[in-house]
């Protein structure tokens, strides 16, 4: 299956230029979309903190100063894109309600595509990648400095459904790897599984990869980034595990274990 939509969110800030060509260099791969998504602040967040009634000169001055950083925002966006020199993209500009529009993107593209900060937490972006992964479960891509479309892809099985989702899921991206390599480190979980079924199973599309199997027990986030770098990995895929409570995403110990390292870029499902 090929992609035919890539999704970058921006948040009109100097970052994005970077994200741009990160979407471009991925979109490219498979002759996708590029689709451009401005996500400024939204006005409507501030409303709760305004009460009822009458809204005075500071409120009046929050949400002008909003409107201003938002317009702001697109034209800077329009112009990255603009400067950008990949062909198939769209620039889409969303207005209140941001995070509705910016789901409803989400669910009509292949991939969506986040940079590092989004990723660790900080930065305007922060929130929309945690209900990304979490409320949408939507494929992920965090974006890092090498991230190569069409170089050595690692993945991270462990058997469970999300590492196997993640695996079934990025395909496209294997099918145009260089070289792809399972990680397994069986002593590192409870699950009774053979690393060699995911070989098989990808053997069976098409895709042949190598598998490395860890004999380390332990916290399985330093054993596999270990594994990725000693495989010279431009990317690692791998389930996104946590739980949604109260519109926060808290993120499993692997997780956020590649989420804070110097690792390869991610392709995260959950």
């Amino acid at each position: 299956m090929n992609w035919a939509r890539i999704m970058v969110p921006l948040s009109g800030g100097e970052a994005d230029a970077a994200m741009v060509a990160a979407g471009a260099q991925i979109a490219a791969a498979f002759k996708a979309e590029l689709a451009c998504v401005h996500a400024p602040a939204d006005v409507a967040d501030l409303m709760p903190w305004m009460g009822e009634g009458f809204m005075g000169g500071v409120q009046v001055t929050a949400i002008e100063s909003l409107k201003e950083a938002a317009q702001e925002g697109e034209r800077s966006v329009r112009g990255m894109v603009e400067a950008c020199p990949y062909a198939a993209k769209t620039v889409i500009s969303l207005h209140s309600p941001v995070w509705a529009g910016l789901a409803m993107e989400s669910r009509l593209s292949d991939v969506v595509v986040f940079d590092d900060q989004a990723a660790r937490g900080k930065g305007p972006l922060a929130e929309a990648f945690q209900q990304i992964v979490a409320d949408e479960q939507r494929p992920t891509i965090v974006a890092r400095p090498g991230l190569k479309a069409g170089g050595v892809v690692a993945v991270a099985w462990d058997g469970g459904k999300e590492a196997t989702r993640a695996a079934r899921t990025a395909l496209p991206l294997l099918e145009i790897a260089s070289r792809v390599v399972i990680l397994s480190a069986p002593a590192a979980t409870s699950r009774n599984f053979d690393p060699a079924g995911l070989q098989a199973f990808f053997a069976a599309r098409g895709v042949k990869a190598d598998l490395e199997v860890m004999p380390e027990g332990g916290d399985a986030g330093p054993l596999l980034l270990k594994a990725s770098k000693a495989a010279g990995a431009d990317l690692l895929v791998a389930g996104a595990f946590g739980h949604p409570r109260l519109q926060e995403f808290i993120f499993g110990g692997t997780t956020r274990t590649l989420l804070q390292a110097d690792g390869p870029s991610l392709f995260l499902s959950h």
